[in-house]
Formats: C-alpha cells, sequence, structure tokens
C-alpha cells in the first residue's frame, strides 16, 4: 500500500500523515510540502517527503515521476484567506486577486493530481483520491452566504471531482473518488473564526483525520463521486 499525502505540511495535511504513519505502519507514505519539510519528520524516516508546487503543472508532474505508483492520493492543500485578506461579508468585499488566488490554491491542485497521477494507479487493488472539500462549498445547503470567494472555489473542486469520478468509472471500475468535509478543524485555516464555532463542534486535527480516515479505508466502488462527511454522512452537492 502507498499513499500520498499532498499539503503534508498543512494541519489537517500533517495529521494524516501521522494517523495513517501510525494506524497503518504497513504503508509507503509520501508527503509534499511547498516551502520548507515539516520538523516532525519520524525518526524511523517512513514518511518520504517532497517539495511541490501543487499548483504548478511541471512541479507535479515530477511529483508522480518521483513517487511512482500508488494506491491512495489524498490532497489536503487549500486556503481560506490570506495575512491580509479575510473571507469575503459581502459583495462589496470581492477583490479580483484575492478571488483568483483562492480559486487556483483550492482547485487546480486536484486537476493536476489527477492528471499526472492517472497512470500511477495502474495495478492497484483499491484505488482512492480524496481532496478535502468544505460543507460551504454545497450549494444546496447555503443558507446564509458571504464567503464567496472560497464556496465558489469548493464549490468547482466539487464539480472536478464528481466529473472525474464518472471518467474513472470508465478507466478504473474499482476505483473510488470523494471530496471530503473535515468538519471544523483547529488550525490556522479556522483560527481567526475560532470564537464562533461550539467547542464541542470544534475537532482537533487527529480527532478529524481518524474519522476521515476510517471513512476512506472503507470506501466503496460504488460510493464514488459523493461529498461525504468526515463521519461518511453524504452532503447534497
Amino acid at each position: 500500500m502507498k499513499i500520498l499525502v499532498a499539503g503534508g505540511s498543512g494541519g489537517i495535511g500533517g495529521a494524516f500523515v501521522e494517523v495513517i504513519a501510525h494506524e497503518m505502519p504497513e504503508a509507503e507514505v509520501h508527503a509534499t510540502y511547498f516551502t520548507s519539510a515539516p520538523d516532525n519528520k519520524k525518526p524511523d524516516n517512513s514518511v518520504q517527503w517532497h517539495r511541490s508546487d501543487l499548483t504548478n503543472a511541471d512541479s507535479v508532474e515530477q511529483l508522480a515521476n518521483s513517487v511512482g505508483s500508488v494506491d491512495w492520493v489524498i490532497n489536503a492543500a487549500g486556503m481560506l484567506h490570506t495575512p491580509d485578506q479575510m473571507p469575503e461579508k459581502s459583495i462589496a468585499q470581492i477583490d479580483p486577486s484575492f478571488f483568483f488566488t483562492t480559486m487556483e490554491v483550492n482547485v487546480l491542485p486536484t486537476l493536476l493530481l489527477a492528471r499526472y497521477f492517472l497512470s500511477h494507479f495502474k495495478g492497484s487493488d483499491c484505488p482512492r483520491f480524496v481532496a478535502l472539500s468544505a460543507r460551504v462549498g454545497s450549494i444546496d445547503d447555503n443558507k446564509v452566504g458571504g464567503w464567496y470567494s472560497y464556496r465558489a472555489s469548493k464549490a468547482a473542486l466539487n464539480m472536478v471531482l464528481k466529473t472525474l469520478s464518472h471518467e474513472w468509472r470508465r478507466k478504473k471500475p474499482n476505483g473510488c473518488i470523494v471530496a471530503m468535509h473535515p468538519g471544523s478543524v483547529d488550525t490556522q485555516l479556522t483560527g481567526p473564526f475560532k470564537k464562533n464555532i461550539p467547542p464541542e463542534k470544534l475537532f482537533s486535527p487527529k480527532q478529524s483525520v481518524g474519522q476521515m480516515l476510517a471513512v476512506i479505508r472503507r470506501l466503496s466502488a460504488e460510493q464514488s463521486g459523493q461529498f461525504l462527511a468526515y463521519d461518511g454522512a453524504q452532503i447534497p452537492w
């Protein structure tokens, strides 16, 4: 079993790396970082780290060539805000640069990973392609508005995954592609909004990942193309 965690240096990505290495010691784990490798590398070097710009086609192609064959790809890369810009509360706050950056970071990595790793799932008896989305990307579930760029980017990501699942049904009928909502997780991404989240609904990265990993491990080909919450509940698109 070989697993790639894209965005492995982030809060949720790092928890995926740690939990997989602990619960699935037989797995060969690869993970990516953008600027600097995490300090918490396991001493037994069971995790192989790769520097990669997931929004750059050449970089992702090189990553695929370096990693080789895989069974699972989990994309945990994403952004909600920057040091200079918070999610928009109204249409008057739309900034084109922030919008395009949000779309690039939240959508393009999944497209590129899907493109360059497609042939690398050959021979796997349990192909899994998972990308972290967010419940706010559900059009049907949008009851309060706001967060234009983030909502639009996650809705676009969901469409990419849904479309990709149809292609996989033809090319990899035993595979499964899903979008996953991790819940509200105590990371840098949610830091500015923690005061608005009830403590019982704010998960640690390990809590969220532990639940998501349990769902991923029991996925079936019949579930391909679904949008799932951390506990396996289906979310409307």
